[in-house]
């Protein structure tokens, strides 16, 4: 991670910190349940939380491990995500400041490594997906989650959400998830699919753009509702404009020396089967 991104992200999410962990609660908790689901994690498991933001995730986890650890370069965030920990009465996670991008644990320590909502912040997705399969057990799993669109829709789209959110880099495509789970040499490859409904007013009210941009964004959304070039399904609803975050869950298994010959698995695209619900 650069030094000139590190600046960036610590500075948006600082901010970001108190709006975004009051976002609306139903909006997560479809997808958290199919996370809990498919990471497959157990009573007595430790998970890992990798740019844990407010902590939503961890705490989610929490109520099915034995502990959860979560980590995030924001100093802001992770004192947000214990102090919803202690009013939550939350006991087993802890969170820590660190550089996600060389995590401070030694190898096999974890069952489960997940990150949400993180990618698109950084230049070198597989070296932040290396760095979880490191840390994880062998056979133990590796989730990432995180918005996926067409190469012909990305673009589009990155030049908007940079102006909603300077510390974006980039939206991955379905390919570069799968590249990237490759490259960090992940079997049992499984992916679903949700949509994560938003209401344009509520996400600015929540975010910090970049100064003199906020009627540039409503304006490409606005004009996109019935195109779709950002490929997020703009529409009027009400008199509002809402979209929907295409969202893609992936994990797999850190390969142990018996898998170590077996197929990565398959993966459906977005008009495949998978998890379609609504948050």
């Amino acid at each position: 991670m650069t030094s000139q991104n590190t600046q960036i992200i610590i500075d948006q999410f600082t901010k970001q910190a108190i709006p975004f962990s009051r976002m609306p609660a139903h909006s997560h908790e479809a997808a958290l349940k199919r996370m809990l689901e498919m990471s497959g994690v157990a009573e007595d498991d430790q998970v890992l939380d990798v740019a844990c933001g407010p902590g939503l995730v961890a705490m989610a986890f929490a109520g099915r491990v034995a502990h959860v650890s979560g980590i995030d370069i924001t100093r802001a965030m992770v004192e947000r995500a214990r102090e919803l920990a202690r009013q939550k009465n939350i006991g087993n996670v802890s969170f820590m400041t660190g550089d996600v991008s060389r995590l401070p644990f030694s190898e096999e320590t974890f069952a489960a490594v997940i990150t949400r909502y993180s990618l698109h912040h950084f230049h070198e997705q597989a070296t932040i997906l290396n760095e979880m399969t490191r840390v994880a057990k062998a056979g133990g799993v590796v989730m990432a989650v995180d918005m996926v669109l067409p190469e012909s829709k990305r673009m589009f789209y990155d030049g908007v959400e940079r102006m909603r959110d300077p510390s974006h880099v980039r939206t991955l495509t379905l390919e570069e998830m799968r590249k990237a789970a490759r490259e960090a040499k992940l079997s049992d490859l499984r992916a679903e699919f949700y949509r994560w409904e938003m209401e344009l007013e509520t996400l600015l009210k929540a975010s910090f753009p970049v100064p003199g941009t906020e009627e540039l964004i409503r304006k490409a959304f606005r004009e996109d509702a019935g195109k779709d070039n950002l490929g997020v399904g703009a529409h009027w609803k009400d008199g509002r404009i809402c979209f929907s975050y295409p969202i893609m869950i992936l994990t797999g298994k850190k390969r142990t020396e018996a898998s170590a010959g077996t197929h990565d698995g398959s993966y459906p695209d977005e008009t495949g089967s998978g998890c379609r619900a609504k948050d």
